[in-house]
């Protein structure tokens, strides 16, 4: 029931073309056109920074750096906030069940 099926014909049943032959054609040259000389490009572009576009970076990290340090913030309060939950009902669970086992 699970086996599974092996087929029964190994080789492709699709349509084969026959392998199409190409005949070489012959090179003819042409006649060259003398090129106008271009001016090479610098290999990278000049950044240049005005004092507007560094005060816009300087806020723009700024931020960056404010959003990041309050989300880890945040978390971190959570983490805190849970790990205190977690240790007050640990202590009301080991007192409820002390005091169950005293009055026994």
């Amino acid at each position: 029931m699970l086996r599974p099926k092996i087929p029964t014909n190994p080789m492709p049943a699709g349509h084969l073309t026959p392998p199409v032959v190409v005949e070489p054609t012959a090179v003819v040259p042409s006649v060259q056109v003398p090129t106008a000389p271009v001016a090479a490009a610098p290999s990278r572009p000049t950044v240049q920074v005005t004092p507007g576009t560094a005060l816009a970076l300087v806020g723009g990290g700024t931020a960056v750096v404010l959003v990041v340090g309050a989300v880890l913030v945040s978390l971190l309060l959570a983490v805190a906030i849970t790990g205190a939950s977690v240790a007050v009902c640990a202590l009301v669970i080991r007192s409820l069940v002390h005091a169950d086992a005293k009055r026994r």
